[in-house]
């Protein structure tokens, strides 16, 4: 029997998934598979991409685990695709390759204003609060009033973590320097930007729920943001979600949630236009009020609104990075691919060359589209078996022997979960289930015992 030797980079939900999947597929050939990610702890954006607050996400984690702890994918953390280990590495090595790294970048906003001071991007706030081991320890906190742009979950995200009281998030897992600058923050307003109406948002039903009833932060809305046209009333009878959302929207509308120090204000209809700036600092933001245009879409109308703030979180979406060697669509933000099968500028496919998840089709979709792409990917993998690389060490000691001749300090699994255990421990301390590790310096110390 033939033997698959498949190298996955990225370490997130999709280069697990895809894996697992290619290990239980249905094939004619033995499958060996090693996992490389740059960050020196798996699970990707599970980990380092959502807020700590979330539950449920422990429970993905945990699925995760399971997949890494039976041993038979190979994880080796802390080893960067580009540096570390090249293209041609992985030709020598492997059969095929499948990248799944991701898009960890904010997308860009063109308007006047995004690179003031005071401005920044969703995605590194949410690298800083989820100790994200290569940005830093503080951020600037000192804006009483804040917008955040989007109508997305991470724009919820974002906006209920600045509104919510610290200490209501010393339960979860963010390091001291974390809850130390949540704490000096003197927030008194969040405002949540959507260019469109509650029956066109891009909330999950859960996230909404969360975000409107956050202890001692008040959640308001506004009646002239309730407009439905022949698309909004089509898209509320045909999709249960979007109902859900707007019963939750117009609940508190009715029923208006009592005075707190703190308050989360939902705009809709606002298209942000320019964010202002006062001696080269944000000091507002100028949106055109849109309107419906029948099918559940938006035109502006001429209107203008300022509104004082003193930040801006741009949170209109992730956007992938290009990875070394390999065709990128810089439009899309994605590998140029036909269902993960990596082209070239001719459209022609690329043997040995496949990629999943959102820098495969972009950052959108759930876990259950992940897993779907997944079974795309590996699915084509197994069909092109005619057209792998045929690598000149494909030993399974060869990669750790190249790994140390470069003198690449790697992660295997045995040393993660020496790290896993001492988050439990200082976790364990301090009363709760974990305390994330953030320095990388020390998270390897502590790898080596």
């Amino acid at each position: 029997m033939s033997k698959l030797r498949l190298a996955v980079i990225g370490a997130g939900p999709a280069g697990i998934y895809a894996s697992d999947l290619i290990l239980k597929a249905e094939r004619d050939f033995d499958v060996s598979i090693d996992l490389f990610d740059l960050l020196p702890a798996p699970y990707g954006l599970v980990r380092y991409g959502v807020a700590p607050d979330h539950p449920r996400i422990k429970g993905i984690i945990r699925a995760l685990y399971e997949v890494l702890d039976r041993g038979d994918i190979r994880f080796f953390g802390n080893v960067r695709y580009g540096r570390d280990i090249t293209l041609d590495d992985l030709k020598s090595h492997y059969n095929a390759v499948i990248f799944a790294t991701g898009a960890i970048k904010d997308a860009p906003l063109a308007i006047p204003g995004v690179d003031l001071d005071g401005s920044y991007g969703a995605a590194d706030f949410v690298n800083w609060y989820d100790s994200h081991p290569d940005v830093g320890l503080t951020w600037p906190l000192d804006a009483k009033q804040i917008a955040v742009i989007g109508n997305g979950n991470v724009a919820l995200d974002v906006a209920r973590m600045l509104a919510k009281l610290p200490d209501d998030l010393l339960p979860t897992d963010i390091p001291d320097h974390v809850h130390k600058g949540l704490s000096s923050s003197p927030v008194t307003d969040v405002h949540v930007f959507g260019r469109r109406g509650p029956a066109q948002v891009k909330f999950s039903p859960l996230e909404l729920r969360e975000a409107l009833h956050v202890e001692g932060v008040q959640s308001i809305v506004y009646d002239e943001d309730f407009q439905y046209d022949e698309g909004s009333t089509a898209a509320i009878e045909s999709n249960n979600q979007v109902r859900v959302m707007v019963k939750t929207l117009e609940t508190l509308r009715e029923n208006p949630q009592e005075s707190e120090a703190r308050r989360l204000h939902l705009h809709f209809f606002a298209s942000p236009v320019e964010i202002i700036g006062t001696d080269g600092k944000v000091s507002g933001l100028k949106i055109e009020r849109t309107k419906l245009d029948g099918n559940g879409g938006v035109v502006p109308t001429g209107e203008f609104q300022e509104f004082p703030v003193q930040a801006v979180y741009r949170a209109v979406g992730y956007y992938g990075s290009p990875v070394d060697q390999i065709p990128f669509d810089a439009a899309s933000g994605v590998i140029s691919n036909e269902a993960g099968r990596v082209i070239n500028e001719s459209g022609q496919q690329i043997p040995g060359v496949y990629c999943t998840g959102w820098i495969k089709r972009g950052p959108v979709g759930l876990i259950g589209h992940t897993k779907a792409d997944a079974i795309e990917t590996i699915g084509n993998v197994i069909a092109d078996k005619s057209s792998w690389w045929q690598p000149e060490r494909p030993n399974e000691d060869q990669i750790l022997e190249t790994l140390r001749a470069r003198g690449v300090d790697y992660i295997d699994w045995e040393k993660w979960l020496k790290i896993d255990a001492q988050e439990k421990a200082l976790g364990e301390a301090a009363g709760r289930e974990r305390i994330k590790l953030f320095d990388r310096e020390e998270i390897l110390k502590i790898s080596k015992g």
